[in-house]
């Protein structure tokens, strides 16, 4: 919409229809190749050459064992990860599929059909192309109808200029077609629809991160839940430990070798057990309930089957930082905001120039329906007009002015999304590393915790010492246990984390061109959902 403001128009020239046709061809066809305002470069980013955390640049230093340990076979080393060597190992597609989970897989597919949230980021998608479309339509001539009839009465009592008229009934039928035409002289349609195309980017490239969003989300929650499970194992195994204990005890208390407060120390030890294996469910349910929300179903009437098990994460390909720019769905929603900016800005430049607006007005009008279509009853109007703004009180500067911060902005914007990308990687490396050096520690902690309960419970059996003394090894068995399980919980989620950080299987050439947003889409994309 023009602001208001003071404009100079040139209308009803005493010209030629098809001169006028002709001159306004030619000059489209000459100053339809401007283009005002500045052109846009991607912005260069430096990336280091190796991240600080990668397996390369990270020595590995196992811990001294103990004197009685027990080696995980499922550690498989102290990486966690590999380097992306060759370049074809890096994340494809599918990427969950690493984890060799069939499960996991079955629930990822369901997720990318069902899931609401990427639904609702897809019909944006969609609405932004249609913009797209719209603002390709400014680029052709408007044409439109608008028959009319009408047949009127003047009074008796008035009369005309010459005295007659009084009482005359008159009847008249229009039936024109006007078109009419802005050339886009200084490139500010072509502006509004690369604006379009590159915001319809935007929004395919937060498709995909929310894609990756609610992918990692349900891989997380999903291991979580498994990790619940193998938890709930640990405490199933401990309460039968316990049960065992305490008939034991009440035996040895029933034949006099032992006192009553050892009885009341085991039963105590077993409902502590007890209580805290009942506790665990509400995390497990929680979880269940999360997954049935991503894909699409009422937590109701959804449920996984309990199965103890501790994932360990498979080699995941980090690549070159170089590549994260590429990876990430954020990085190219962050430059596509940028690109859009720059085209605004050059939206704002084209109003500091004249508009030229070509139009013509033609058809049949007769006061019968029978001479309607004669070649008399024809009508016409042709002719362009020119407006020009020359004074708006510094809006145009403003407005240029305002776009050129929000660029400066988006830039910024562009540089911390890129920051935090690298950190998060970085972050989710060394959670890696240093999670997998724990375990094996933990392990280690575990294995001398068992150790110490035989030993101590053998000695009670003896009646060398106290109860007591077995009730703390057992807890100290127990405390390792989950420990271990909840670090190794930890490190399946930070691979999961660290596969998020890096884009997932996505990369840059799975972003839509300009020419691709642009299309028509299919009729299946655009019906009304109910």
């Amino acid at each position: 919409m023009k602001e208001p403001g003071i404009e100079m128009r040139m209308t009803n020239l005493n010209l030629t229809p098809r001169f006028l046709l002709a001159a306004a061809a030619v000059l489209s066809g000459v100053l339809t190749g401007c283009m005002v305002g500045p052109k846009y470069h991607p912005p260069a980013t430096q990336a280091p050459a190796t991240y600080k955390e990668s397996p390369a640049n990270a020595p590995q230093k196992p811990a001294e064992p103990l004197a009685t340990t027990a080696t995980d076979p499922t550690l498989g080393g102290l990486g966690g990860w590999s380097v992306a060597q060759p370049q074809d190992a890096s994340l494809r597609g599918k990427w969950w599929e690493i984890y060799g989970d069939p499960e996991l897989n079955a629930l990822e597919e369901q997720l990318n059909i069902n899931n609401q949230n990427i639904r609702q980021f897809f019909e944006n998608f969609m609405a932004a192309r249609a913009i797209v479309r719209q603002a390709r339509a400014q680029l052709f001539p408007t044409v439109s109808v608008a028959p009319s009839g009408s047949r009127s009465r003047s009074s008796s009592n008035v009369a005309n200029s010459t005295g007659s008229g009084r009482g005359a009934t008159s009847t008249l039928i229009d039936l024109p077609a006007e078109a009419s035409w802005v050339p886009d002289l200084w490139g500010k349609i072509r502006n509004t629809v690369r604006q379009a195309q590159y915001s319809a980017q935007v929004s395919a490239a937060d498709l995909e991160n929310e894609r990756l969003t609610e992918q990692a989300s349900l891989a997380t929650f999903f291991f979580e839940l498994r990790g619940q499970d193998a938890l709930q194992q640990i405490l199933d195994a401990t309460v039968a430990a316990d049960q065992k204990s305490l008939d034991f005890t009440r035996t040895q208390y029933q034949t006099g070798l032992t006192d009553q407060l050892a009885v009341v120390q085991a039963l105590n030890t077993l409902q502590s057990a007890q209580s805290l294996a009942t506790n665990l469910g509400v995390a497990r349910a929680q979880y269940e309930h999360a997954i049935a929300v991503l894909i699409g179903k009422i937590a109701s009437d959804f449920s996984i089957p309990a199965k103890p098990l501790l994932t360990t994460p498979p080699p995941i390909p980090v690549g070159l930082p170089s590549q994260l720019l590429e990876r990430r769905p954020d990085i190219a929603a962050a430059e596509r905001t940028m690109a859009a900016t720059n085209a605004q800005i050059g939206i704002a430049y084209a109003a500091y120039y004249p508009t030229l607006t070509l139009s013509a007005t033609g058809g049949f009008e007769s006061s019968t329906w029978k001479h309607l279509l004669d070649w008399p009853s024809r009508v016409w109007s042709v002719g362009p007009s020119v407006s020009e703004t020359v004074f708006d009180a510094g809006l145009r500067r403003a407005t240029v002015h305002q776009y050129v911060a929000t660029y400066n902005a988006n830039l910024a914007s562009y540089r911390q999304t890129v920051l935090a990308a690298f950190q998060q990687v970085e972050d989710a490396l060394a959670t890696l590393r240093i999670l997998t050096q724990q375990i094996q520690q933990q392990h280690e902690a575990v294995e001398s915790a068992r150790v110490a309960l035989d030993l101590e419970t053998k000695r009670y059996v003896a009646g060398i010492d106290p109860y007591i003394n077995v009730v703390l090894e057992q807890n100290t068995l127990l405390a390792a246990q989950q420990i271990l399980a909840q670090i190794e919980i930890q490190r399946v989620t930070a691979s999961v984390q660290l596969i998020e950080a890096l884009g997932g299987g996505w990369n840059g050439s799975q972003l839509p061109t300009p020419q691709q947003v642009s299309t028509k889409p299919e009729k299946a994309d655009t019906v009304l959902q109910q």
